[in-house]
């Protein structure tokens, strides 16, 4: 079945002039909705629909840009004309390519029952979240934010050279930020669900794990520096995975802004670990059946047992180094510059559970949040972040614990992994099971 994006595509492509130049044409609908929900009543209700064009134009390797959201025949005609002029002024790149057409995945990523459930029903689902942290213990004292969010999209990508795919999907998440508090101290708890289905998501689940990590944190105090063992949450072991992804595209190697430049084939990080990139994980956020220049999607083994595989390619960076793409060029919207990032990006999990992980710790900590891993130097691999989380002893957590800090390079705590867990979990594209990581240095007192 052709999609009307896909139709619409395949239009603005006959209004170019193909003979003296290569032309792409990207095409994206979106209808999406952003509830918020405090003390059960709404605070924020938005709903937004559009649709916009982007087109790449290459000439003799000179590549412009241009976007537009106004469909009538001479608004097209326009783009098409002003990202053929914005290539005259650019500089020639031999490496400006467009791909070629390649089978593809028939893939079925929408529910079409999302866009039948009333507004109402998707309200009452925050608010049921918002319920269920509040009655899980008297000390949940304040709800932040508790919201729903979904999206239903259809994309159409279709080139001069043959390529003339289309696909549609949509997705929905909620997520709760609550407040506990006890004898004058307040603690913070988040949690975040997402599923391809509205059915899919457990209202129930979420707030009554955002109120348990809350609680949990009421009467923590510092800790001494130590040197021990640390167990991440599979939420704070996503986001030090999350920081590695740009580091890990060609194009950031090619820049000379990776610190993982000139170790293809080197090990950069324990033999329990295996990091893969996947544009074809079943419910996976970024699945679709092609990357946003129109490559097939596929699952990419960025790091197999710690050794250094391959880095993520868009069809740019590809030629640059002579390989294939990966299906990693990514657009953030339309009216942006094809770049490379991450799909799917995740930790494969291993066979232990939490409780199992932590019965490896005899004295350590096992952490539950970590705040400024955005600053992580991506060239040279250096962090440093504050943290906070429950002291372990014998294997069981004693007590809360925060104020403390661990700053490391990220290429030797990847190295000091121990075991990974088996509870994957994913939080928006990025995913990660707990983390069992050895001899890091906690700063405290």
């Amino acid at each position: 079945m052709t999609l009307e994006m896909q139709k619409l595509a395949r239009s603005i492509l006959n209004l170019a002039d193909h003979a003296r130049q290569e032309v792409e044409v990207y095409t994206v609908s979106q209808k999406a909705l952003q509830v918020e929900v405090s003390d059960g009543q709404v605070e924020t209700l938005r709903e937004a629909q559009q649709t916009g064009v982007g087109i790449r134009v290459i000439d003799s390797g000179r590549l412009g840009l241009a976007f537009t959201t106004r469909l009538d025949t001479e608004s097209l005609k326009d783009v098409i004309t002003l990202a053929g002029a914005n290539a005259q002024s650019a500089t020639a790149d031999e490496y400006n390519i467009l791909p070629s057409p390649r089978p593809t995945k028939p893939m079925n990523l929408l529910d079409p029952s999302m866009a039948e459930v009333p507004v109402d029903t998707k309200i009452d689902l925050a608010r049921n979240v918002e319920k269920s942290a509040r009655a899980y213990d008297p000390r949940v004292a304040k709800v932040r934010q508790a919201a729903y969010g979904d999206a239903i999209y259809e994309v159409g990508i279709c080139n001069s050279r043959g390529v003339d795919v289309g696909y549609e999907g949509a997705y929905c998440s909620t997520s709760l930020l609550v407040i506990a508090e006890a004898e004058g101290q307040a603690e913070m708890g988040w949690s975040y669900d997402f599923s391809r289905s509205f059915a899919g998501l457990d209202p129930v689940k979420v707030g009554r794990e955002a109120a348990a990590k809350a609680v949990e944190m009421l009467g923590a105090g510092s800790l001494a520096t130590c040197r021990v063992p640390i167990l991440l949450a599979p939420d704070v072991a996503a986001d030090f995975i999350d920081v590695l992804g740009p580091a890990l595209t060609a194009e950031a190697v090619q820049k000379g802004k990776s610190l993982f430049a000139g170790k293809l084939g080197e090990t950069v990080g324990s033999e329990k670990l295996n990091l893969i990139d996947s544009g074809l994980l079943p419910e996976g956020l970024d699945t679709a059946p092609v990357d946003d220049e129109g490559v097939p999607s596929q699952d990419t083994v960025i790091l197999d047992k710690g050794v250094l595989q391959t880095y993520l390619y868009n069809c740019y960076s590809a030629a640059r180094d002579g390989v294939e793409s990966t299906g990693n060029g990514m657009r953030a919207s339309f009216r942006g510059a094809l770049n490379t990032a991450p799909r799917n990006f995740y930790i494969q999990p291993g066979n232990l559970s939490q409780s199992e992980l932590l019965a490896k710790i005899p004295r350590g900590l096992y952490v539950t949040n970590v705040m400024g891993m955005h600053t992580a130097n991506p060239i040279s691999g250096e962090f440093s972040v504050g943290a906070s989380g429950l002291w372990v002893e014998n294997g069981q957590p004693v007590r809360p614990v925060r104020g403390i800090a661990i700053a490391g390079n990220l290429v030797d705590f990847l190295k000091r992994l121990v075991a990974v867990g088996s509870d994957l979990r994913f939080f928006g594209s990025v995913g990660s099971p707990s983390l069992l990581v050895e001899g890091i240095t906690i700063s405290g007192e």
